[in-house]
């Protein structure tokens, strides 16, 4: 846990400075993917302390580094007035995945007696997440202003 919290300082600043220079929607798939990667190397070598030490700092990179460029889209489709709100919506969103993740392994840890379909499924959801965010236009909202009658 200390190797992920000291390793998502540096994930965190590098997805800011990357944000400044690249679109954010392709820096946003690249880090969906790269945790997808980073999770079927790691099920793929023999665990050891080395490897488990080597994956949490990865992760680490990874785990935060989605926050700048995510906030910089939210600003630039919505604005920031009102980023408090769409920040908050964000969170509220990864509590509630974070629940049901941690839930949905633990159950099927019940099931199945290993974290293996787990371990499948996160790496399916980095690919899909790395998908649906290539699409992404980050440019404002064209908005229709309807006349509302003083």
């Amino acid at each position: 846990l200390a190797l992920i919290g000291l390793f998502n300082v540096f994930g965190t600043y590098a997805a800011g400075s990357l944000g400044q220079h690249f679109p954010k929607r392709y820096l946003l798939s690249g880090i969906y993917a790269l945790r997808s990667v980073a999770i079927v190397t790691f099920l793929s070598v023999p665990l050891t302390p080395m490897s488990v030490y080597i994956f949490s700092a990865v992760m680490g990179v990874l785990w935060l580094s989605t926050v700048p460029p995510t906030n910089a889209v939210l600003a630039q489709i919505f604005g920031i007035q009102h980023m408090s709100m769409l920040g908050g919506f964000v969170f509220l969103s990864h509590q509630i995945g974070s629940f049901l993740g941690v839930w949905l392994g633990g159950k099927l840890y019940d099931l199945s007696g290993s974290y293996d379909v787990v371990w499948w499924l996160a790496v399916g959801l980095g690919v899909m997440a790395a998908l649906v965010n290539l699409p992404v236009r980050e440019g404002p909202i064209e908005r229709r202003t309807s006349a509302v009658p003083a």
